[in-house]
């Protein structure tokens, strides 16, 4: 046994995941959300505990909540980005939109690279991260020809929501082929837009069958950077392949923990 695998496993405590929230009106007033689904594979499969950071007050405690943790996990939410910040005209503006995550998203992002944080990002954190670093987005995945509608039926249950749909087919001879052990699997699909130019030094990990891309990373940072398109917190615990990214995520955590000094430790 290496000495830094020792060292991960005597950690005395759990890794921190920094999750950012979203804005949502019910009843005349504001909250900050989370959803348990995110929570749960991060806490039961990746083995961390998450520190929730609220994105209405600005930027000022970014270093702040990043010197308390040992990753960040940008989560999918029902808001698109404000087509703004890539350079485009907004064309779903029936679509909610949470300004005040994006604003503290995509610096949190920057900052979160720069100190070598493990990252793992889905479907709207996907898009944020791809942004932050200079890509854009197609908004309206559904209306571009050769493209699948890649939407959930919001008239259906969750369970059928969320059901497999399509599969991704993982680029040979990386990493990630490696972790999923499969080139190609089923997954869901839950998103109306998608990554059209790739932000600097974002190179894809996976496919959808129309071409779509399901999966990035950044491979000139060290630490592990992964987003994926789908939605792998559904059900993790009964999918296989969702298990092998939250474990992923979780060791990449606990690696950086035992590497600069675990962030609960830090506090203590």
């Amino acid at each position: 046994m290496s000495s830094n695998t020792e060292n991960v496993r005597n950690i005395k405590h759990k890794p921190v995941v920094l999750m950012s929230m979203g804005a949502q009106a019910r009843k005349g007033h504001d909250y900050q959300v989370m959803t348990r689904k995110y929570m749960s594979p991060l806490v039961e499969i990746s083995g961390c505990v998450p520190l929730l950071a609220p994105t209405c007050f600005g930027t000022a405690d970014i270093g702040q909540y990043l010197s308390m943790v040992d990753g960040v996990y940008l989560t999918g939410a029902g808001s698109n980005i404000d087509p703004a910040l890539y350079g485009q005209e907004n064309l779903t503006p029936d679509k909610v939109q949470d300004r005040d995550r994006d604003l503290f998203d995509l610096p949190l992002i920057h900052a979160a690279l720069a100190m070598g944080l493990p990252i793992f990002c889905i479907c709207r954190g996907m898009q944020e991260l791809n942004v932050a670093l200079g890509g854009d987005i197609h908004q309206k995945l559904y209306e571009i020809a050769g493209l699948n509608d890649h939407r959930e039926d919001d008239a259906t249950p969750p369970a059928e929501q969320y059901a497999d749909v399509h599969t991704v087919r993982v680029v040979p001879n990386t990493w990630f082929a490696e972790l999923m052990q499969q080139h190609e699997f089923p997954v869901n699909s839950l998103h109306g837009q998608g990554i059209k130019t790739l932000g600097k030094g974002l190179q894809s990990l996976a496919y959808a069958e129309d071409g779509v891309i399901e999966a990035i990373h950044l491979p000139e940072h060290s630490q592990f950077t992964l987003a994926v398109q789908w939605h792998p917190e559904w059900q993790a615990a009964q999918n296989p392949h969702s298990v092998r990214l939250f474990q992923a995520f979780g060791d990449a955590c606990r690696k950086h923990a035992a590497e600069h000094g675990g962030a609960s430790d830090r506090l203590e």
